[in-house]
């Protein structure tokens, strides 16, 4: 699968994503999506936060804030039912290493 096509299929993941989320009466707002080359160096290469090979660099990963009755949640744990929900669908969710509102889709071995 080419690059472009997992962008395509990581966006209708995250528009799945976010109606689940919503039908369960919480909200969201974006956190990083794609991280810039200017603020944090191409592919490979380490500027800023975050790892050099970052799937926020491909366009494959997005941070989530999420919040419930306007309390902002920030614990893994409250992630917990989307991150599941996301692995379902093939995605790979940031809970599983300590980054519970990273929602990504594997590339190139980079979650």
């Amino acid at each position: 699968m080419s690059l472009g096509d997992k962008q395509r299929k990581f966006s209708r993941m995250v528009a799945s994503l976010l109606e689940f989320i919503h039908s369960r009466g919480y909200d969201v707002t974006f956190g990083d999506a794609y991280r810039d080359v200017r603020l944090h160096g191409r592919v490979g290469e380490k500027l800023g936060y975050g790892h050099a090979s970052s799937c926020h660099k491909y366009r494959l990963a997005i941070d989530l804030n999420l919040f419930k009755d306007g309390v902002f949640l920030t614990k893994t744990k409250d992630h917990e039912p989307f991150g599941i929900y996301w692995e379902s669908i093939g995605g790979s969710w940031g809970g599983r290493f300590n980054d519970g509102n990273h929602y990504s889709l594997e590339h190139n071995g980079h979650k």
